[in-house]
């Protein structure tokens, strides 16, 4: 089967994971049984078949390294799970900031949090890019609270004959005109957002359910939202919560 190309939005934690997961999970290697996932195979897809051929970022420590190297980068702070990481070949560019670097993210440490390149891209450059790469799938990372950004990289997208994987709170495949633009050009959208594989969601979806298939009503209930890495601190502007909030009820 051919590969499935995609292209990072946001070379952060989430982005970490995912390509040291495809190296894990790397058919020809020892973890390729598949011990924590939930299917190894959908489709016929392995973790192995998807090739990382484009990436966006704004830090300027990521900006010009291939995605490999990138992913261990500050303020990366994901744990190695994977001691070999192939060179992807993609070297990520300078994207376009927006609404992706929230004020007060600019008084903390540098170690935890961005910084950015003074000299923004354009548009018409990150297009010329997803098209040269051949890329297939645009993969959105950005940070939580991130809607103009989201929107400016899923039109992106749509510009260069790509599909959309929003990973965040931004509603764009439950938004019925974003999904009509895409289904009129015949290109997937999927989204919007994901959960940890044990987090506090599912965690609490869990226990949610067990109280109801035990006979408990529950009058209200709430979930804590603690982490650490940097969308937590992003999220300590409690303005960007909004669509979270909602698309975790």
């Amino acid at each position: 089967m051919s590969k499935i190309r995609i292209a990072i939005v946001g070379v952060g934690n989430c982005a970490s994971s995912l390509v040291q997961g495809i190296n894990f999970y790397d058919g020809s290697s020892g973890n390729g049984a598949g011990v924590g996932l939930m299917h190894r195979q959908i489709g016929g897809y392995r973790p192995s078949d998807i090739e990382v051929v484009a990436a966006f970022d704004i830090d300027r420590r990521k900006v010009g390294l291939d995605v490999s190297r990138a992913i261990f980068s500050p303020p990366n702070c994901t744990k190695p799970f994977c001691e070999t990481i192939k060179l992807t070949g993609a070297i990520v560019k300078m994207g376009c900031v927006l609404d992706g670097y929230p004020e007060h993210m600019r008084d903390q440490d540098p170690l935890r949090t961005f910084l950015p390149l003074e000299k923004e891209t354009t548009r018409e450059a990150i297009i010329a890019e997803l098209k040269n790469s051949s890329a297939e799938l645009m993969v959105n990372y950005l940070p939580v609270g991130s809607e103009q950004a989201t929107r400016f990289y899923a039109g992106c997208a749509l510009e260069a004959g790509l599909g959309f994987v929003n990973n965040i709170p931004v509603f764009i495949a439950s938004d019925p005109a974003w999904s009509k633009r895409f289904a009129d050009r015949n290109l997937p959208l999927i989204g919007d957002d994901i959960k940890s594989q044990v987090g506090a969601t599912i965690l609490h979806r869990a226990l949610v359910d067990l109280f109801r298939k035990r006979g408990v009503k529950l009058v209200r209930t709430y979930q804590l939202n603690t982490g650490g890495n940097t969308d937590f601190l992003n999220m300590l502007n409690r303005t960007r919560l909004a669509s979270k909030k909602t698309s975790k009820t």
